[in-house]
């Protein structure tokens, strides 16, 4: 797919896509959630041998893909990485981890 029909698939100007190609714009992701549908793939596509080309394989990456893979954990990430404050990011962490260990008991 050339560039100008991916930017015009995003709504987006061609230069926009290329600013993404360079590295000069960040890619969200929920646009890189966006991109992947539009090509037909799915996200870990993107991230694909990255762990195994780094020499880094854990279960946080393994998680992080998992996350990734849906809109949910995209929306989540992305809500998640605007908060600046530290301290408020850890107390999301607990309260998810509060739910899940809340549903274990049920």
């Amino acid at each position: 797919m050339s560039q100008e029909k991916l930017a015009e698939s995003l709504g987006l100007t061609f230069q926009q896509v290329q600013k993404y190609e360079k590295g000069t714009n960040r890619i969200s992701a929920s646009r890189l959630l966006q991109i992947g549908q539009i090509l037909g793939v799915d996200i870990d596509y993107f991230f694909d041998g990255l762990s195994r080309a780094q020499g880094i394989e854990s279960s946080a990456d393994a998680a992080l893909q998992k996350v990734l893979a849906s809109s949910e954990g995209a929306r989540l990430l992305e809500a998640l990485a605007i908060i600046d404050d530290v301290h408020i990011q850890r107390k999301i962490a607990d309260l998810v981890e509060l739910v899940l260990a809340l549903r274990d008991i049920r």
